[in-house]
């Protein structure tokens, strides 16, 4: 029985749970397409049922093999860039004495976080075009210029390294919240010792930041198949396909421009059931290696 202590907080949280039935408990039902030899005119209610054989032509298809190695790969690369380049970034953050300087470099690099593909998709495109700064830099060493938004070759590594390059610096604020949880008399009795700066932070700043390292590591596994949408579409062209097509942009292909709904519902839906899959695997590894636990 509810508590009347508790009835406020639970009042308090109504318009969250209204929020979330609405525009995300909702919605599911329309994954029933997925099932269904969808006709618009009929609606989902009345289309025929076709059990799992959008999902047998969904493995039929030559492309889709190629769209999850994508979004695999591009995923894997972007954790790996992002978490890294973040922890090295908190590191060296953390060893600048001038508070000032400090915090003004911090400002920078977040920027980019809270700055939509919509914008930083044209800066990217700019750059990286035939006549960008990029081409400009490498013809003064009498190479080429370089299509790298239309090579295969390139597209990939610009999504990595663009993404990287948004995200690392706030991705570094949590590793320099851990920072400051390390007992400051660990230094002092290393320094003592004759411990350099270099060998303080493999032997003290690393480990004190273990935890949060693994945690972080195993709360990404859940982005195993979200290789950024919004950044993709942004930047990517039918040259690109081969290379830069990942689940979202797919669906978005297959569903809006082609009109296969069911196709694309299908696609969508296997995404979320793996990715829900890859939530619950990412919270039980963050329990055992990290004692992180929510509820």
């Amino acid at each position: 029985m509810m508590k009347k202590s508790s009835i406020s907080y639970h009042i308090m949280m109504m318009p969250a749970i209204i929020l979330l039935a609405i525009f995300a408990i909702y919605p599911m039902i329309g994954s029933i397409i997925a099932f269904e030899n969808y006709n618009p005119v009929k609606g989902m209610w009345h289309s025929q049922f076709v059990g799992l054989e959008n999902f047998k032509y969904m493995f039929q298809i030559p492309e889709i093999k190629q769209v999850l190695y994508n979004t695999v790969s591009i995923a894997v690369m972007k954790i790996i860039f992002t978490e890294g380049s973040a922890l090295i970034f908190a590191l060296l953050l953390n060893e600048l004495k001038n508070r000032f300087f400090k915090r003004t470099i911090q400002t920078i690099v977040y920027l980019p976080h809270f700055i939509s593909w919509v914008l930083l998709g044209g800066i990217v495109a700019n750059i990286f075009s035939l006549d960008g700064i990029v081409n400009h830099i490498i013809g003064m060493f009498g190479v080429k210029p370089i299509m790298f938004l239309g090579s295969n070759s390139w597209f990939p590594g610009i999504l990595v390294g663009t993404s990287v390059w948004q995200e690392f610096g706030f991705g570094a604020i949590i590793y320099l919240a851990a920072l400051t949880g390390i007992d400051p008399s660990l230094y002092e009795a290393a320094s003592i010792d004759g411990a350099s700066r270099f060998r303080q932070i493999i032997s003290i700043t690393l480990p004190g930041i273990s935890t949060t390292i693994i945690l972080m590591m195993m709360l990404n596994l859940q982005n195993i198949l979200n290789a950024g949408s919004e950044q993709v579409l942004n930047l990517y062209n039918p040259m690109v396909y081969k290379s830069g097509d990942i689940i979202d942009t797919y669906v978005y292909r297959a569903g809006l421009k082609e009109l296969q709904y069911e196709l694309a519902t299908a696609v969508g839906l296997l995404k979320s059931v793996v990715s829900f899959i890859m939530v619950v695997l990412s919270y039980f590894l963050a329990d055992k290696f990290a004692n992180y636990r929510i509820f």
